[in-house]
């Protein structure tokens, strides 16, 4: 499969306002997470948490099986200098020691996890390690984000794409998409220069070899809500309710998903107290 996600990771930046490294990191997390979480059916969803020792910290993003996502990173504000290929060092961001974990709810009584450790703090190969030690399916990851040179703000493209090998794939078949992946381009420079996420998958199967069985919109969405927060709210109990009535004479929750802020007044935990009693 591949994807473009510009115009989510460019709502992820500017949700986050998050900086160039961080942006990066960020956005090739989410097109990753997107493509697992796509692999899947119905209401099933996904976790992916990616601890490294960088100045990023924890990026936590998750997804589900319609095209939607949403994540953050812990540190938003990371602006590395360029590594020496002159490119973003996301690894630099992200770090090297550290784990990339999968938890992802079937539906069942118990979700399922997974869990690597970093084996290079690029992600794209972190998330092809997943795939093969986890899941047992031989595979290629890529991940790409391009941030403008002039405006850390401007996410200019991404996205990426994920190949899996099945079982009666021949020699012939692997040594040329080595081949290929090895010849193909940054994939957010192809989507810059207008390319589509089908011409991409022409590029390294041949176009030839590539039959479209599907394709979906992607989107960030979030599914936070005031009252959501109201029933976490509430979970806080009868005594921290009164303290933010009587010393802040209000409440502000932030969702680390979005960034999205929902204010209380004293009046509305107020009756938040009084449902706490009551339960």
């Amino acid at each position: 499969m591949a994807t473009r996600t510009t115009e989510l990771v460019a709502e992820a930046q500017q949700r986050h306002d998050t900086w160039r490294t961080s942006t990066a990191a960020l956005g090739r997390s989410l097109t990753g997470a997107l493509m697992l979480g796509s692999m899947h059916k119905g209401d099933e969803k996904l976790t992916v948490r990616i601890q490294g020792d960088g100045p990023i910290g924890a990026i936590v993003i998750d997804a589900d099986a319609k095209g939607h996502v949403k994540g953050y990173v812990k540190n938003p504000q990371v602006n590395l200098p360029a590594n020496a290929l002159g490119k973003i060092d996301v690894r630099g961001g992200v770090g090297t020691n550290g784990s990339l974990s999968v938890v992802k709810d079937l539906g069942l009584r118990e979700p399922f996890t997974g869990q690597v450790p970093l084996v290079s703090g690029e992600l794209a190969e972190d998330f092809t390690y997943y795939l093969a030690t986890s899941e047992q399916v031989p595979s290629a990851v890529g991940l790409s984000v391009l941030v403008d040179n002039e405006n850390d703000d401007v996410v200019k493209a991404a996205g990426g794409f994920m190949i899996q090998v099945m079982p009666f794939a021949s020699e012939e078949t692997l040594v040329e998409i080595e081949k290929r992946l090895a010849d193909i381009p940054q994939v957010s420079n192809l989507l810059d220069q207008g390319e589509t996420p089908e011409e991409i998958l022409y590029r390294l199967l041949g176009k030839e070899n590539v039959e479209i069985l599907d394709t979906m919109p992607v989107e960030f969405q979030c599914d936070c809500s005031k009252e959501r927060f109201s029933s976490a709210l509430i979970t806080l109990g009868v005594d921290e309710l009164t303290n933010m009535i009587e010393e802040d004479n209000g409440a502000e929750a932030v969702c680390h998903f979005c960034n999205e802020k929902y204010h209380y007044t004293a009046e509305e935990l107020s009756v938040l107290r009084d449902e706490a009693m009551q339960s």
